[in-house]
């Protein structure tokens, strides 16, 4: 066969890949690389120049070994092995602690569910407690978690992963997007030096980009801005990006075996398939779960949830303790309230806020007090800023408040987005009182290794100590973390404190020699 034959048995797609890749090795072989992310030097869309949208899709699906090889994947069964990246922990930030996961990983795309038992290694356990075991069953509407004792509701947060893995995990990410009726091109961007061109639909009502390599078309990555329902519920509108990497032939179609999350910048969560199987015949008990429990898991507020009053006590007179899986504290004193803890999420501080002014009736609230920077404690500090109150907040957790003040929440507006203020913050460095009389409260940072980020409120007339999140006991009384409480007794012997009662965001009020007895037995 001559070579003027064998030009005319090439596929028009092929030809145009061809040009394209010159055109893309001409365009770009002087430019820069810029940062992941940046369109510097970026002309057109690379490696897909001649091309409109849907053909530039299509490269990208004969990439990964064609449309309809994609579409024949009915399921998938994967070994799969990560670590996360734990963000939202008190313990200090950046480098973050990191959690290990190894997880068996069933998604049935016909029928739109899946099954995921994962075995994760906790760091933060006490001794010989690191070793976790849950198994998550679900669909987009609704799933459950299984236990010896029955189905539970699983999270929110699951309900979100297992919609991304039906509709944007790698098997599915490129017919997601055929399917799009908006499917078009967005600007193009640098990622890891290599440009990419850039296609951009709307998928559950959010922008989705899915990053396609200009010289082998692959889709290296895909980015959106999400408000996510776990712990990043914090930040509001979360910039994601999701690489795809570690590229092998399975099952005659080229799929990446690594995904690499990041948000708002941060390396979150790294996941490695270790082994995969396609089209294997499923038992339908195994996604069995009760429709009544998977239904109350799409009915939760997740993080949004309402403040409730049911449970309290009084631990001084003018000093009441509302208890809930996050505790707050409301103090009474001569000219107002202090609200100690704005947890959880703005619409939850702000059920606590009300409850302070209605409680006492008459009298303002005068500020709030945040002790913590775990994301979860300081969430609702938000709404505190918004209704132009002073925070109380350590001098090491101010970059981090500053920026989650300044996060954009357009997704999901709360007040501090309708109506932005600038924040109030009274920053503690050292010994600071606030108050007179018999609820005057005093503010000691702790200082410890594991307490570094946290401060303790003592107040004096009551020998009473709030210790932030370090007081935790478990089922057999021993003490969570007992280097948590460790370092508190040491602050207290440091500031020449006298307590006789301690209580923490997660417990109440414990006799302060119970916690001293179990710091000495776990030093000795």
């Amino acid at each position: 066969m001559n070579s003027r034959k064998r030009w005319y048995r090439i596929s028009p797609v092929a030809v145009l890949t061809a040009l394209s890749l010159v055109a893309t090795a001409a365009a770009h072989a002087s430019a820069s690389p810029g940062p992941d992310g940046s369109r510097e030097g970026i002309a057109g869309q690379p490696g897909c120049e001649r091309l409109d949208a849907r053909a530039c899709l299509d490269l990208a699906l004969i990439a990964m070994g064609g449309r309809d090889k994609l579409a024949g994947i009915h399921n998938v069964q994967l070994d799969v092995i990560g670590h996360t990246a734990l963000t939202e922990q008190s313990y200090r930030q950046s480098p973050f602690i990191t959690s290990y996961e190894r997880d068996q990983l069933t998604v049935d795309f016909d029928k739109g569910r899946l099954q995921q038992h994962a075995r994760a290694v906790w760091p933060e356990s006490d001794p010989h407690q690191a070793d976790i075991e849950q198994t998550l069953v679900a669909t987009a509407q609704g799933g459950v978690y299984r236990g010896k004792d029955g189905d539970s509701p699983c999270g929110l947060s699951d309900l979100e992963d297992t919609r991304v893995t039906l509709a944007l995990g790698p098997e599915r990410l490129l017919l997601t997007a055929a399917a799009a009726p908006d499917l078009h091109y967005a600007s193009g961007e640098w990622l890891r030096s290599t440009p990419h061109s850039v296609l951009e639909f709307n998928w559950q009502g959010q922008p989705v980009r899915v990053l396609l390599n200009a010289f082998n078309h692959l889709p290296d990555a895909f980015e959106r801005t999400a408000t996510f329902q776990d712990f990043w519920f914090a930040w509001g509108d979360v910039e994601q990006r999701v690489y795809y990497d570690n590229w092998k032939l399975l099952g005659g179609m080229v799929l990446p075996t690594n995904r690499i999350e990041q948000r708002n910048g941060v390396l979150w969560q790294s996941m490695q398939i270790l082994d995969a199987s396609f089209n294997t015949t499923l038992d339908d008990k195994t996604f069995a779960m009760d429709a009544a429990v998977a239904a109350k898991s799409a009915q939760s507020k997740g993080w949004n949830r309402e403040f409730s009053d049911k449970h309290h006590v009084e631990l001084a007179p003018g000093i009441e303790l509302y208890i809930g899986a996050w505790n707050a504290t409301l103090i009474k004193q001569d000219d107002g309230v202090l609200v100690l803890e704005a947890p959880i999420s703005p619409h939850y501080t702000e059920g606590v806020l009300a409850k302070a002014r209605s409680a006492v009736a008459g009298a303002p609230v005068k500020a709030v007090l945040s002790s913590s920077d775990s994301w979860p404690h300081m969430a609702g500090v938000r709404e505190a800023v918004a209704e132009g109150l002073p925070v109380y907040i350590l001098d090491l957790n101010q970059p981090l408040l500053d920026r989650l003040v300044a996060a954009p929440h357009r997704l999901q507006p709360d007040h501090l987005q309708t109506a932005p203020k600038a924040p109030q913050w009274h920053v503690v460095s050292g010994r600071q009182e606030i108050g007179s009389g018999a609820n005057r409260v005093v503010i000691y940072p702790l200082r410890g290794a594991s307490t570094e980020r946290q401060y303790m409120v003592y107040f004096p007339q009551h020998k009473l100590l709030y210790a932030s999140d370090t007081l935790a006991l478990n089922a057999d009384h021993t003490l969570y973390d007992p280097e948590l409480m460790h370092e508190v007794v040491q602050a207290v012997a440091r500031e020449h404190l006298e307590v006789t009662t301690v209580y923490a965001m997660h417990e109440g009020p414990t006799p302060w020699s119970e916690v001293v007895r179990l710091v000495d037995a776990a030093t000795k």
